[in-house]
């Protein structure tokens, strides 16, 4: 198994908190994460049909099974045990008694927010990041490599193919999680939908231009795009707007979290069809927000990323907090380097004036060292050095 560099900021929550929350997509490694940090704790799935209905008709007695604490995995399926979870942990007056995970937020944040409010220490956990599969020596050969394959764990840590792996996990996704979530009617409609999304990755969001080429209203779009946000499929980064003035965009940017999913949803198949696609650079611009967003929540951390652009389309890629300051990104997916590739980021410092912190320009290649003050980092160096500065 991978060492995962969430697992300090894991286990610093239940020293804390008595209850622990552990959120992200299928197949993140959230289990094997929760079992390795919590290693005294019981562990059931309620994904197991006889477990859930036990913990749904008689929650005490599924409770008092484990007097000690429990691993409650994916559990969502039984919102029913989050009073009975309540009461037992002010009774206590444990730390890290339970840890609950879960791959879908519908519901789940509501109930937490309803019953367990000032009880749960949550954290959410993606795909690996490029800084734990380096620590290991598992970066893949090349850029292209990583692109159409991807971070989910279990194409490093079993002999499989990105594509069959894939392939299964949009099925799976499918059939199980778009099922229990929200009565979807027709799944050929609602994948088709995944895919435009796909095709949309690192730009703009439209929900008109997107309903109009699914053949879907707008209402629908911004609910399944909820279900795809909901599942940790997507997410949506905002506009910064602070203290800038009102001529920038206001809508949102749309990026898958894994980008070997989005690759495998636009027909990209192997390393060799990345090269001369068209959506190359959205790619490797998804990477590197993904990276960035990791970085964040491994430590524990609110994402607080953003991007800017103003009305007359000057853009800088990605904006981070970073205490008083905001430190800015540029990703560029080519290795050469030229000075055009920063006027983004002269344009940001003019505009945001006492805000400016750290710069950066994220490349495809090995770049190293800085330019009139901007850091440069190749893709293979987007490790924890990128919060160090």
């Amino acid at each position: 198994m991978i060492p995962r560099a969430a697992a300090d900021s894991l286990t610093a929550l239940a020293r804390g908190f008595p209850i622990v929350s552990l959120t992200g997509p299928r197949q993140s490694g959230k289990t094997t994460l929760a079992q390795l940090a919590f290693p005294h704790l019981d562990y059931v799935s309620l994904e197991l049909p006889q477990e859930r209905a036990w913990a749904m008709d008689d929650p005490v007695g599924f409770l008092d099974r484990f007097p000690d604490g429990v691993i409650l995995d994916e559990v969502q399926h039984c919102p029913e045990l989050f009073s009975h979870l309540q009461v037992r942990v002010d009774a206590a007056r444990r730390m890290g008694m339970y840890v609950i995970t879960g791959s879908q937020q519908f519901g789940l944040n509501e109930r937490i927010a309803q019953s367990l409010a000032g009880r749960v220490g949550a954290i959410s956990l993606l795909p690996l990041s490029i800084a734990e599969l380096s620590k290991v020596g598992k970066i893949p050969a090349s850029l292209d490599v990583t692109l159409s394959s991807g971070f989910y764990p279990a194409l490093y840590d079993r002999d499989i193919a990105p594509a069959l792996m894939l392939a299964n996990y949009v099925n799976t996704y499918l059939e199980r999680d778009v099922r229990q979530i929200q009565a979807v009617r027709d799944l050929a409609l609602f994948q088709r939908f995944l895919r435009l999304c796909a095709g949309r990755t690192g730009q703009l969001l439209n929900h008109a231009d997107l309903a109009s080429d699914a053949g879907v209203s707008a209402g629908t779009v911004r609910g399944w795009l909820s279900i795809l946000q909901a599942s940790y499929i997507i997410t949506q980064l905002p506009p910064y707007h602070a203290n800038l003035g009102k001529r920038l965009v206001k809508s949102p940017k749309l990026y898958f979290l894994d980008v070997g999913l989005a690759a495998h949803l636009i027909g990209i198949r192997d390393a060799s069809q990345v090269a001369t696609h068209p959506l190359r650079g959205a790619l490797f611009e998804t990477m590197v927000v993904g990276e960035f967003l990791k970085s964040r929540l491994n430590a524990g951390r609110p994402a607080d990323l953003y991007f800017w652009r103003d009305s007359h389309g000057h853009e800088v890629d990605l904006l981070r907090q970073n205490g008083a300051v905001v430190d800015a990104v540029e990703i560029k997916a080519g290795a050469t380097i030229s000075n055009t590739q920063t006027r983004g980021l002269d344009r940001w410092a003019k505009q945001a004036g006492g805000l400016v912190g750290r710069q950066y320009l994220v490349t495809g290649g090995e770049a190293g060292g800085s330019r009139l003050g901007v850091k440069l980092i190749g893709w293979r160096d987007l490790d924890e050095r990128i919060e160090q500065g």
